[in-house]
């Protein structure tokens, strides 16, 4: 019986990927942006985090950072140093995916 629960359990949600950009404080606090109200606070806060945390460990090693590039697969990241806090870009690689799952 356990297979059958399996079968009937729900699917995951599937969340565009978010493009626009957002400006966060030094203690990643999402300050504005123009990211759309749809993407989970949560992505931006996790987006925020790890960007900050680049920047900190760069000043840390004495190699303070005023721009960052992360490529992957399905999206872009830049982010610029903004005196501890940062200005964050996200670029979806495929413009394409946001207009089909709008519709």
């Amino acid at each position: 019986m356990g297979l059958l629960k399996w079968f009937s359990s729900p699917r995951p949600t599937v969340h565009k990927l978010p493009s626009g950009s957002f400006t966060v404080d030094r203690h990643g606090k999402v300050m504005t942006g123009t990211v759309a109200a749809d993407c989970p606070a949560a992505v931006l806060d996790d987006i925020a985090k790890e960007v900050l945390s680049v920047f900190r460990e760069a000043r840390a090693a004495q190699m303070p950072l005023a721009e960052v590039s992360l490529d992957f697969a399905g999206i872009k990241i830049s982010a610029r140093d903004m005196q501890g806090g940062a200005i964050i870009f996200l670029l979806p690689k495929n413009p394409l995916a946001t207009a089909e799952a709008k519709t």
